[in-house]
């Protein structure tokens, strides 16, 4: 008899053909694999784990970043925007939808809570309520701009001496400012698209604003992707005309001609055609526009994203070459740091269409993820009753969860499959269900209908490793598991479009 195969909890449709028993054992036998995207069967459901995770972790938010160094892009993803892994800095798990559950009450209505806020870093401030982190990495590029800027003014005006460092400090900071108002541009239009933030990042090469929701449609995408680099060239303008009237060769004018130029290649830096880029979520747009499928839009930004990333790895450092030093000496250090510069680049490009790639995928296949489809049959039980006895019934009415009772037959707590895996079987006939038992809270009790992203923010917003599911009338449908929730969600990750 394997005790972990008898723990019930796991995720098998509430109603379907029994279960088999195994012969000698009080253990409900479990069965293969759910399919999602068939209907509910108990037949069909994976055998749990011992020791489940509290809730699915579905990947991380989308992002739009921003080159810290000018020609370097920080947006992994479009929910942080800049250069962006995927449509928004955002996944579709991550989204949280006051629809989920209808508001005021409890169990399948009662609305699921945001999860806590994230770190990142230092928190810096909440601008339109978003709160902006620095990240540790972000020292490390601030001291590295400070000490290359540094180098620069040296030559330009040498009487500055030791206090040239002062001065590359306050260009990092002020660079890093103008990545931060890039990013608040995409999180105003975002806020106005009702589209909530979960947070602004600066990090090592550059910022990233995380949205939690898709844009509904593909002018909201463009608009959205565009007022990032849009803010980029408005920045550059306002320091070339503030430089105007400044001395060239002054510390203000070498300053405003720094930020003038580096907003300048952010702008056109993201504003290159391909993902995860500003460019990239443009491109998308309009691709979705032409064909009315947001998916083959994702397809040929993601893979225009991949020819950049290969063109940024040999043209860069090509290109630096030809317009290089006169010096052997020179042009071989810069040969490298360009030829470094440019892999990183690349790497993230490449990294970031890939990612964008798989958020549309999971996208695609989210609404598999049904509640009713992968819940287990579950048996009621008195507290008092035997954990032998339970086992008993639930193999005999080909169950694989067993929920607690109350004289009423209204459920009170959900019998830990990871408990019942820890008794031995001789001490299962004295030992009641009610000692291996979880109180059920509001947040335990899902809506049989959930499926897609509104199931997956009703089991993140309260984590636990079962769930109760009921029907809209209050019926007892089943019990979810949230181990079997993420198995189905990696398989459907991992299921090509």
């Amino acid at each position: 008899m394997e005790p972990p195969a008898a723990a019930p909890g796991g995720t098998a449709p509430a109603h379907g053909e029994p279960g088999r028993k195994s012969p000698g054992s009080d253990t409900p036998n479990p069965a293969p694999e759910p399919q999602p995207s068939q209907g509910p069967h108990p037949s069909q459901a994976p055998e749990p784990t011992p020791d489940p995770d509290p809730a699915p972790r579905p990947t991380p938010p989308r992002t739009h970043d921003h080159p810290a160094h000018p020609p370097t892009p920080a947006h992994p993803g479009h929910g942080a925007h800049g250069t962006r892994p995927d449509a928004h800095g955002t996944t579709p798990a991550q989204h949280a939808r006051p629809d989920a559950h209808r508001e005021g009450g409890t169990g399948p209505g009662r609305p699921p809570q945001r999860r806590p806020e994230p770190g990142g870093g230092l928190l810096m401030g909440r601008p339109f309520g978003v709160p902006v982190y620095v990240a540790p990495s972000w020292f490390l590029v601030a001291a590295l701009i400070t000490w290359v800027f540094g180098g620069q003014l040296d030559r330009v005006l040498p009487e500055l001496g030791a206090a040239r460092y002062l001065v590359s400090l306050f260009f990092a900071v002020a660079f890093y400012a103008s990545v931060l108002v890039h990013e608040l541009a995409h999180t105003v239009a975002a806020l106005r698209f009702k589209l909530p933030v979960r947070r602004i990042q600066l990090q090592f090469f550059g910022g990233v604003s995380e949205i939690e929701k898709e844009a509904e449609t593909p002018g909201r995408e463009f608009m959205l992707a565009f007022v990032g680099p849009l803010l980029s060239l408005v920045l550059a303008g306002v320091f070339y005309a503030a430089l105007l009237p400044v001395a060239p060769d002054s510390v203000p004018g070498v300053l405003l001609a720094g930020l003038m130029v580096s907003n300048l290649l952010v702008a056109a830096f993201n504003l290159l055609p391909g993902l995860p880029l500003d460019g990239g979520r443009m491109l998308r747009a309009v691709v979705w526009k032409l064909t009315g499928k947001p998916m083959s839009g994702t397809v040929a930004a993601a893979w225009v994203g991949r020819a950049l990333a290969i063109a940024v790895l040999i043209g860069l450092p090509l290109l630096t070459l030809s317009l290089g030093s006169e010096s052997a000496d020179d042009v071989g250090m810069d040969t490298v740091l360009d030829a470094l510069l440019a892999a990183i680049l690349a790497a993230i490009i490449w990294t970031g269409a890939g990612n964008s790639l798989r958020m549309a995928r999971l996208r695609e296949h989210l609404p598999e993820l049904r509640a009713r489809a992968l819940t287990r049959r579950a048996v009621p039980v008195s507290a008092d009753t035997p954990l032998s006895e339970a086992l008993r019934r639930a193999n005999a009415s080909g169950a694989r969860a067993l929920v607690v009772v109350d004289a009423d037959g209204v459920p009170v707590s959900l019998v830990r499959e990871a408990a019942i895996v820890g008794v031995p079987e001789h001490r299962r006939p004295w030992v009641p269900v009610s000692g291996l038992a979880q109180d059920l809270t509001d947040g335990m009790r899902v809506s049989a209908e959930l499926s897609g992203e509104e199931l997956l923010d009703a089991l993140r917003a309260n984590p636990a490793t079962e769930y109760l599911v009921v029907e809209e009338t209050g019926e007892i449908y089943g019990v979810l598991s949230a181990a079997d929730v993420e198995r189905a969600f990696v398989k459907a990750m991992a299921r090509p479009s």
